[in-house]
């Protein structure tokens, strides 16, 4: 038992002392990579990791004064306190409500738009088009609101003249709740379909050309041709993208709810990054907001490793 015991912590010190040579060797061989890859590995700890440190001021009723270590420790008061507020129920709604609807009307359509791109005759008119749907994402979201403003104002936007010029009585369309929804989704569907096109077209530009010659052989219309091929190709990717939307659900941008944000739409405009930005900005109530900021993390953590269980069983493709 003895020798063999020997032999095994042999073997095993052989293995260990064979794998560090072989590291060596593959850090001197490839040490400029290993260079490049410095810098971000540094980035990432020193950005993401080390601020977790921070995490603890949920559990806390932090004082900056006193730092992190003396604030008292109050474990999960502010999550209770969050959860048994009359706002956490608007603010789900809200949020859930938001992500659903934009991510059941953006979805589809960037692949429609790269299908249809991949599919035009003319390449010039295909790079115009591309183009004119890509450019718009390079509008700041602070313009974007402002056009969006404009657009819709009582007075001079141009919705509210083509109203009045029907005889038709004006609509406060930013002052109504019921409108904020389609406002915030279809503005942010027109910034960013053609820029979310890109990348359904670089995995069409991937597909294997004999597929298409074998179809046009046997006679496919275009559109057997897309649901057959340009479909099945770029699925994979797609399934992605929609698994990524999904654990994100709740996480709506502030920035440019609150560029749209006013107190008559209020109702179906306040959502969980709003709320956190009033509490952990405006009123100083850093704890409560860090804790708020911590659900979302942890619930969007959740989701992506659910939707991600679901669409491996269900399509076999997954992040992992």
């Amino acid at each position: 038992m003895g020798i063999t015991r020997a032999g095994y912590n042999s073997a095993a010190s052989y293995k260990a002392s064979k794998i560090r040579g072989n590291l060596a060797k593959r850090i001197k061989k490839h040490w400029m990579l290993y260079v490049f890859l410095f810098l971000p590995f540094v980035y990432i700890v020193v950005f993401k990791y080390i601020p977790m440190y921070g995490v603890q001021i949920a559990f806390r009723d932090f004082n900056p004064a006193r730092g992190f270590m003396a604030s008292p420790w109050i474990g999960l008061k502010h999550f209770e306190n969050f959860f048994n507020s009359y706002q956490f129920g608007r603010l789900l709604k809200n949020t859930i409500g938001i992500s659903i609807y934009s991510i059941g009307a953006s979805f589809p359509l960037p692949i429609i738009l790269a299908v249809a791109l991949n599919e035009a005759r003319s390449r010039i008119y295909s790079k115009a088009v591309q183009m004119l749907t890509y450019a718009p994402y390079f509008i700041s979201t602070v313009i974007l609101c402002s056009i969006v403003t404009l657009f819709f104002s009582t007075r001079t936007g141009f919705i509210n003249n083509v109203i009045a010029a029907m005889g038709m009585e004006e609509i406060n369309f930013l002052g109504e709740a019921r409108f904020f929804k389609s406002i915030f989704v279809w503005s942010g569907i027109w910034r960013t379909t053609g820029y979310s096109a890109v990348i359904y077209i670089a995995a069409l530009s991937g597909v294997n050309q004999n597929l298409y010659e074998a179809s046009k052989i046997d006679g496919a219309t275009t559109f057997q041709k897309v649901i057959h091929i340009d479909l099945p190709s770029i699925m994979p990717t797609a399934m992605i993208i929609l698994i990524l939307s999904c654990a994100g659900i709740l996480n709506v941008g502030h920035e440019k709810v609150l560029l749209l944000q006013n107190p008559l739409n209020m109702e179906a405009s306040d959502v969980i990054s709003t709320y956190v930005y009033r509490m952990g900005i405006k009123s100083a109530q850093y704890s409560y907001s860090s804790a708020i900021g911590l659900f979302n993390s942890v619930v969007s953590f959740a989701l992506l490793i659910i939707v991600n269980k679901i669409a491996k069983r269900a399509t076999d493709v997954g992040l992992w």
